[in-house]
């Protein structure tokens, strides 16, 4: 679709109400396929857990695969968000009609993937022997080990994926990126019924079966999206020489970045921890309420991805205006979407939790933290995208600062006051989080209009 018409002409056509639909169904043209693949993603690791929790001694085996795959990604997640520059400067590029640039990205970004995965395998394999400071059981530490050091070799093909899905994105060549989730869930799902079980002649490997299959099924994506992006754009293979500046561009956008998302999975991991000091009931509940709310967060997050490519491509071909009516029409979008799932999480609590658990004393304490989960909802939705837009602007400092000082030190100390002083319990850690996601909400919002109108004049 032309720019020019998407961002440019609309308010001049006379007609607000048909520039307004027809920003939003560019908009959704990018959002809708993103979102499934966000949704494509978090659901191989469930199938993992489905998969090994059948086998003997279920409940070792998942807290097994569990511990290994929280160690995994908390290094995995930071690497990956190092490449979120790519959404600024392909889009910026591909919005000015640069093909080169575009290429000149790619290139610096592989080059980015190629200097982050070692780093970061080095980094899980010598966190493992942490295992036994924390005094985790050998039952589940030496399966965790084993799982750890097999899935830990997914990382550099994650990374070649996230290059390809992030450049494909930030050309507006979105289809691909969800059949490439779905069929790899295939992949993933096949891998684990023959490793994990031992069919087809194949070896019984227990859950280093399951990280295995989850390697083979992130080959097939990096290998799948490569082939799209070469059958897309041939060229961008031809001219992968990395530029100094632009690595150096992609690395300060995407530092960031990865502080950003590691402040927010490292304050959620650590109330995990910290719930699991109430008791076993309260640490199901707080799981099933948290994997509730991560699979509606997964929207908003495709939306952001939306946002991003859509204001920097709008700003990189000149049309300021259209950058600005781009990040509110993903706002308002995200928006819809997080009613909706509040109304969800207030009227369908025990349903939500009875999908997880038969055990009523935690469905009925799941229900009181789906509560506090529809709360936040809306804006922890307004937070995801409004980082996104800002994204495309290139400023992706000022959510680390939010994330920062609202979830660790508003947010967090806010929760264990309540929890453990004033003896709220879990209660009192999700209100304390749920505080900071309206300050980061209601913030973040803020700084993407003042931003907005800056860019705009």
């Amino acid at each position: 679709m032309n720019p020019r018409l998407t961002s440019g002409n609309l308010s001049s056509s006379g007609d607000p109400a048909r520039g307004a639909r027809t920003d939003i169904r560019a908009m959704l043209r990018i959002a809708v396929p993103l979102a499934f693949a966000e949704l494509g993603w978090m659901s191989m690791s469930v199938v993992d857990t489905i998969m090994v929790g059948r086998l003997p001694g279920s409940a070792t085996a998942i807290g097994a695969a569990s511990v290994g795959g929280a160690f995994f990604y908390a290094f995995a997640i930071f690497a990956l968000g190092l490449m979120s520059g790519l959404d600024t400067l392909v889009s910026h590029a591909h919005g000015s009609g640069k093909k080169h640039e575009t290429h000149r990205v790619l290139g610096s970004g592989l080059a980015l993937a190629i200097c982050a995965a070692p780093v970061g395998m080095a980094c899980v394999l010598a966190i493992t022997p942490l295992l036994g400071v924390l005094g985790i059981a050998e039952a589940i530490r030496h399966p965790a080990v084993q799982f750890t050091r097999t899935l830990v070799w997914s990382l550099p093909l994650l990374l070649l994926y996230t290059t390809f899905r992030r450049y494909l994105q930030g050309i507006h060549h979105v289809r691909p990126i969800p059949f490439a989730l779905i069929s790899s869930n295939l992949v993933n799902l096949a891998g684990n019924w023959i490793l994990i079980y031992g069919h087809w002649g194949a070896p019984r490997l227990g859950i280093v079966g399951s990280a295995l299959s989850t390697v083979v099924a992130r080959l097939y994506l990096a290998i799948f999206l490569g082939f799209v992006l070469y059958r897309r754009d041939p060229a961008a293979f031809h001219d992968l020489r990395p530029d100094r500046i632009c690595f150096v561009k992609l690395f300060r956008l995407g530092f960031p970045a990865a502080l950003t998302i590691g402040f927010e999975v490292g304050v959620f991991n650590t109330a995990t921890a910290l719930a699991a000091k109430f008791g076993p009931v309260s640490l199901a509940a707080h799981t099933i309420a948290l994997n509730a709310a991560s699979v509606t967060y997964m929207v908003p997050l495709g939306i952001a991805s939306a946002a991003a490519v859509s204001v920097g491509k709008a700003l990189g071909a000149g049309h300021r205006a259209g950058a600005m009516r781009a990040g509110w029409t993903a706002l308002a979008l995200a928006a819809v979407f997080e009613v909706g799932s509040a109304a969800a999480f207030v009227l369908l609590p025990g349903l939500i939790a009875r999908a997880y658990t038969p055990d009523r004393q935690v469905i009925t304490f799941a229900v009181k933290l789906l509560a506090i989960a529809a709360v936040f909802q809306l804006f922890d939705g307004l937070q995801t995208v409004a980082t996104g837009a800002l994204r495309g602007l290139g400023n992706t400092r000022t959510p680390m600062i939010w994330n920062l000082v609202c979830y660790w030190v508003i947010g967090l100390p806010l929760g264990c006051w309540l929890g453990f002083v004033l003896h709220w319990g879990a209660v009192g850690l999700w209100d304390g989080l749920c505080v900071a996601l309206i300050l980061i909400g209601v913030g973040l919002v803020r700084e993407w209009r003042e931003s907005s109108k800056m860019q705009a004049w």
